[in-house]
């Protein structure tokens, strides 16, 4: 599932219950510059799918609150409705991948792992990674595609209208190269927050997303990504 589509169930829920966003829409500044890669990665990649599932951070070294989410196997839908035809879409359909694990966005990585992390009050934190041999461009697609899906629009699976729009965030570099941005998605006037850090450590594409009504603290996030760097750069060697 698309995690930008997957945010709308947690819309629909804060539209029920009455709660409005802290998001300030008319605050979102331009998607900033491409960063390159270092052109001589810092360690080769990682081939162990396990030993990249190892590096990824743990609900330990989050925020208070928070537990891993465990991905249930994948089943037909039962029940009044099933038979419903499916109205998901995206457009520009390229854009249905911005938010999805890196692996995804860019295909052909050596290992990749990922992990999901759900917290109080609809908050979210999920963490992916994916090795390439080809890691300069790999981060540099991933950008590009930033680029292209600045605001981009959907459906949910029932058909509900979603608005998202990505705008650049000032934060420190981590890693070897690093890029931040900000997505608002927007359904049934709720706006949710997605703040961002995609980096690079040796021959590694590693993701970090923060969701919830607000923007987490850029301090919260920048240190996870930090964590989340050494931790990676440990298992890379």
């Amino acid at each position: 599932m698309r995690v930008p589509t997957s945010l709308v169930p947690i819309v629909v829920a804060l539209a029920v219950a009455g709660c409005s966003s802290d998001s300030d829409k008319s605050a979102l500044p331009d998607v900033k510059p491409s960063v390159a890669a270092p052109s001589t990665p810092s360690a080769p990649p990682i081939t162990d799918p396990a030993a990249i599932r190892a590096a990824l951070l743990t609900a330990a070294e989050l925020p208070p609150g928070f537990s891993q989410l465990v991905d249930l196997p994948t089943e037909a839908p039962a029940g009044p409705g099933a038979d419903n035809p499916d109205k998901s879409s995206t457009d520009p359909a390229r854009c249905a991948v911005v938010l999805s694990p890196i692996s995804q966005q860019q295909t052909g990585s050596a290992a990749n792992a990922s992990a999901r992390f759900g917290g109080p009050g609809y908050n979210s934190i999920d963490v992916d990674a994916a090795s390439y041999v080809d890691v300069a461009a790999a981060f540099s697609r991933v950008q590009e595609l930033i680029g292209q899906c600045t605001h981009y629009t959907g459906t949910d699976a029932d058909g509900v209208a979603i608005d998202y729009r990505i705008g650049g965030t000032d934060l420190p570099t981590v890693g070897d190269a690093s890029t931040a941005f900000r997505v608002l998605t927007e359904s049934m006037g709720i706006t949710l927050t997605t703040d961002v850090i995609v980096a690079v450590v040796g021959s590694t594409v590693v993701q970090l997303t923060a969701t919830g009504r607000a923007p987490i603290d850029a301090g919260v996030l920048t240190g996870l990504a930090t964590k989340q760097v050494d931790r990676l750069r440990h298992a890379s060697g």
